[in-house]
C-alpha cells in the first residue's frame, strides 16, 4: 500500500488579517511610493519594507535605515518624518490589527482612516465557529431557548438593537439592569463584547493553524539530533535543544493564557455586571501584544521552514541543519523575551 506523504503549506492571510504584514497605506506618510509598500517580518524577525512582491520576481525588501539612500532623503535636513515613523513601526513585535490598535496609540502613530484596523469580512466569517462559544451564553441571557439562527456576531447585535420578541425585550431590560446601564447602552456593550472576543477567537485560530507546523518542525529537529553525523556537532545539538525548549515553553504559555481567559469568561457570566465585563476585557487586552508578538514570531519562523521543507522528505538532514543554524535560531530569543516581559496572569475576582 502506498501512503501519500503529507505536504504542509505556509500560513498566509490577507494583509489586514496577517500577524506579520503591515500595509503602509494605513499610515499617513509623505512619500507616495511607501503607500504602495508593506512592512513585513523577515525570516530573522527583522522588520523590513517590502517594495514589491511577486511569485516570479520574488520579494524586494529594504532595511528601514537604507530608505534615505533609496529615496534621496537629505541627511543634512535631519531625520525625514517618514523614517522616524518607520523606525517606530519596525520596533513593533506584531502587525495584527488588535496589537496595532494598542501599539500605534502608545507610539503616537496615526492611521489614515479611523476605522482602518479591522479584520476582513472573510476572516470574520472564518472565525464564526470560534465565536460561537462566546455568543451562546449571551444569546441565552436574552433569548433563552428560542430557535434563532445566528451566523456571526453582527447577527447578535442586530437582534439586540431591534428585538422582535416581547420576551426578548424584557430580558434585554433585565440584562441592562444587571449591567447597571440603560437599554440604549446595551448595543455599545455588545459591540465591545463582540470585539474583545473576536480578538480572542483570532488568536486561537492563529494558534490552531500554527500547531501542525510546530509539530512538524519539532519532529524534524528530533530526527536531526538522531543523525549519527550531525549529533557530533555540539553547537548544532545545543541550538536544537534550545529551540525545542523555547518553542514548547512558548506554546504552553499561550495555551495557559487561553485557559485563564476561558475561566474568567465563565466566571463573568456566573454573575454578569459591567464591572466584571470590564475586568475581563482589560485582562484580555493586556495580553494582546504578548500573544500577538509570540504568534507572529513563531508563524514567521515556521512559514520559512515549511516553504523550504514542505514534506518530511524535503531536503536532507545536512541541509536542514544548515538552515537551522543560519536562519531558524536567529531572533528566537526575541520571542522568548516578549513572553518573559508579559505581566503576571491575573484572575477575575
Amino acid at each position: 500500500m502506498i501512503v501519500e506523504e503529507r505536504k504542509l503549506t505556509p500560513i498566509e492571510d490577507s494583509d489586514m488579517d496577517s500577524l506579520f504584514v503591515l500595509p503602509l497605506h494605513l499610515i499617513p506618510l509623505e512619500t507616495p511610493a511607501l503607500s504602495r509598500a508593506r512592512m513585513i517580518k523577515n525570516t530573522r524577525l527583522r522588520s523590513v519594507v517590502e517594495m514589491f512582491e511577486d511569485s516570479s520576481t520574488g520579494s524586494g525588501q529594504v532595511e528601514v535605515n537604507d530608505l534615505p539612500r533609496l529615496f534621496g532623503w537629505d541627511p543634512d535636513k535631519g531625520i525625514h518624518p517618514d523614517l522616524a515613523v518607520l523606525r517606530k513601526l519596525a520596533g513593533l513585535e506584531s502587525y495584527d490589527v488588535f496589537s496595532l490598535r494598542i501599539l500605534l496609540r502608545e507610539h503616537g502613530i496615526a492611521v489614515s482612516q479611523q476605522d482602518a484596523l479591522k479584520l476582513s469580512d472573510e476572516k470574520n466569517k472564518e472565525l464564526t465557529s470560534y465565536m460561537t462559544k462566546f455568543t451562546y451564553p449571551l444569546i441565552m441571557q436574552i433569548y433563552g431557548d428560542e430557535n434563532l439562527v445566528i451566523n456571526d456576531f453582527d447577527d447578535v447585535i442586530k437582534l439586540f438593537r431591534d428585538p422582535d420578541l416581547r420576551k426578548a425585550k424584557q430580558r434585554l431590560q433585565q440584562m441592562a439592569d444587571k449591567l447597571g446601564i440603560s437599554m440604549l447602552e446595551v448595543p455599545k456593550f455588545l459591540e465591545d463584547y463582540g470585539d474583545i472576543f473576536l480578538s480572542l477567537s483570532y488568536y486561537r485560530n492563529c494558534l490552531d493553524r500554527l500547531a501542525p507546523l510546530l509539530e512538524t518542525f519539532i519532529s524534524a529537529m528530533y530526527e536531526i539530533r538522531g543523525n549519527y553525523q550531525l549529533r557530533q556537532d555540539p553547537n548544532l545539538v545545543k541550538s536544537i535543544i534550545m529551540m525545542e525548549s523555547t518553542i514548547n515553553e512558548l506554546s504552553s504559555a499561550i495555551t495557559g493564557r487561553f485557559e485563564n481567559f476561558d475561566r474568567s469568561t465563565k466566571q463573568m457570566w456566573d454573575e454578569i455586571s459591567a464591572q466584571r465585563f470590564q475586568k475581563v476585557k482589560q485582562l484580555i487586552e493586556n495580553y494582546h501584544t504578548t500573544i500577538g508578538g509570540v504568534l507572529c514570531g513563531l508563524t514567521v519562523k515556521m512559514n520559512a521552514w515549511i516553504r523550504l521543507f514542505p514534506k518530511e522528505t524535503s531536503g536532507g538532514p545536512v541541509k536542514r541543519a544548515e538552515f537551522i543554524m543560519s536562519e531558524m535560531r536567529q531572533g528566537l530569543e526575541n520571542i522568548r523575551h516578549i513572553e518573559d516581559s508579559a505581566p503576571m496572569l491575573a484572575q477575575l475576582s
